[in-house]
């Protein structure tokens, strides 16, 4: 499992990256199959943002879904602390559901075929489950801020998935809403977060033929 570190506004020392690395050192309890942990910690120069201007981003990629945690505060220790708590808490719903996909989904196994290890799902699952981890691209220099000005793109696989499926991927990615093609009626769809446990769906309408 690597852990990469890197800095956003502010130098890394060995004293923070060792910080992070004990930290994460139990991630692997939750999935034995985490290849990389990416962790910018970030300082904000704005005053305004003082109790939030030392933030901490996390993103664990895995054989399943990405995982990503962030947090803020005016000590890196705190943000540190409280951006690894929601991590591990999102990796550990995973595994739950892994489970749950173990026990409700049973395939044959070919004799020739070597069989999963125990707690992994079989790969037809993930991609039906929508489970195949995301691709970020890399983010280029931010210059002066504009509202016009796209300064982040991300892509992900557009395996298509149920609204349920769609609703978990965005719980992991900490999001407010999420961009999935659903897999009953084929159309591009988002789902979002209303407040408390509401959520909504947005669909694509096919053209009108008029």
């Amino acid at each position: 499992m690597d852990i990469v570190v890197k800095g956003r506004n502010l130098e890394v020392t060995d004293h923070l990256r060792r910080q992070v690395e004990e930290k994460l050192a139990k991630a692997d309890r939750y999935d034995q199959k985490i290849i990389r942990i990416e962790v910018e910690l970030r300082h904000e120069p704005n005053p305004r943002q003082s109790d939030h201007c030392q933030r901490v981003e996390i993103t664990c990629f895995s054989r399943g879904p990405v995982v990503r945690a962030e947090a803020g505060a005016s000590e890196f220790a705190t943000a540190l602390d409280e951006a690894v708590t929601k991590l591990y808490r999102r990796l550990r719903r995973a595994a739950e559901r892994r489970r749950r996909l173990q026990r409700r989904v049973r395939p044959t196994v070919p004799a020739a075929a070597a069989p999963a290890e125990p707690g992994e799902p079989e790969a037809g699952e993930l991609a039906e489950a929508g489970e195949m981890p995301g691709v970020e691209v890399p983010e280029e220099e931010e210059e002066e801020y504009r509202p016009w000005r796209i300064v982040r793109e991300k892509q992900h696989p557009g395996e298509p998935m149920t609204v349920e499926d769609a609703l978990f991927q965005m719980e992991l990615l900490g999001h407010d809403f999420y961009l999935f093609l659903d897999k009953e009626t084929g159309r591009p769809s988002v789902v979002y977060r209303r407040r408390a446990y509401d959520y909504g769906v947005i669909s694509l309408a096919p053209p009108s033929s008029e």
